[in-house]
């Protein structure tokens, strides 16, 4: 007769099958959640990027307002728009360089694509 403790002992492990689904499955799920998470933060990175270009377009108006500035005069620069119409000069979160530009133009990202204002 066989003895109930030794058979409860030898089944007590996971067999190789047994891990080898959960580590099949475990990277089933890894392959569709990760673009997923890199979408979103193309997408949360290129919001940032516009919601920046509009700060920057709205200090630019309002400095161009009360300095009397027009399309004929030079465009503001970083020091012109600091402290008084913008705290801090916005950086992109995808590393792009703004650029101000003149009064009648859209400031722009060296980025490009969809970081322009709509």
């Amino acid at each position: 007769m066989r003895n109930p403790a030794n058979r409860a002992r030898r089944r007590s492990g996971f067999t190789l099958v047994e891990i080898m689904i959960a580590l099949l499955i475990l990277s089933l799920l890894l392959a569709i959640a990760v673009p997923s998470f890199v979408l979103a933060r193309q997408r949360s990175q290129t919001k940032t990027c516009v919601s920046n270009l509009r700060q920057i377009r709205c200090a630019k108006e309002v400095w161009a307002m009360a300095a009397v500035k027009g399309v004929a005069d030079p465009p503001p620069t970083w020091d012109d728009l600091r402290p008084a119409y913008l705290k801090r000069e916005p950086r992109c979160p995808a590393d792009g360089v703004y650029t101000i530009g003149a009064v009648n133009v859209e400031p722009t990202c060296s980025v490009g694509g969809e970081h322009t204002i709509n």
